[in-house]
């Protein structure tokens, strides 16, 4: 998903909007993680971009999505740049402490 979402709608308010786009980032999330794993992968990882613009667009981490989004209605920003990129990731074991 790479998309600029608008945060101005002629019928919808502000906190309205800002749950939908919300729950859309939800619902794609949860929609690719079901998608069927390659036989060497054990889950879907994501990478993620948020900026202002796409060339301004700074690495995120999946769970700080709706922090950044919040964070964009309260500076009273017009638009916002989100990209979300799937990819399938194996498990590393961790060694214990020695």
């Amino acid at each position: 998903m790479k998309k600029t979402f608008k945060l101005s709608h002629e019928k919808l308010k502000l906190p309205r909007l800002v749950d939908a786009i919300k729950h859309e980032v939800k619902k794609y999330l949860k929609r690719e993680r079901r998608r069927a794993l390659p036989e060497d992968a054990d889950y879907w990882d994501f990478d993620c971009k948020f900026g202002v613009d796409e060339v301004s667009a700074e690495v995120i981490h999946v769970s700080e999505i709706n922090k950044k989004i919040s964070w964009a209605e309260a500076e009273g920003l017009e638009s916002f740049y989100l990209e979300i990129l799937v990819k399938p990731c194996t498990r590393t074991k961790k060694l214990p402490p020695e």
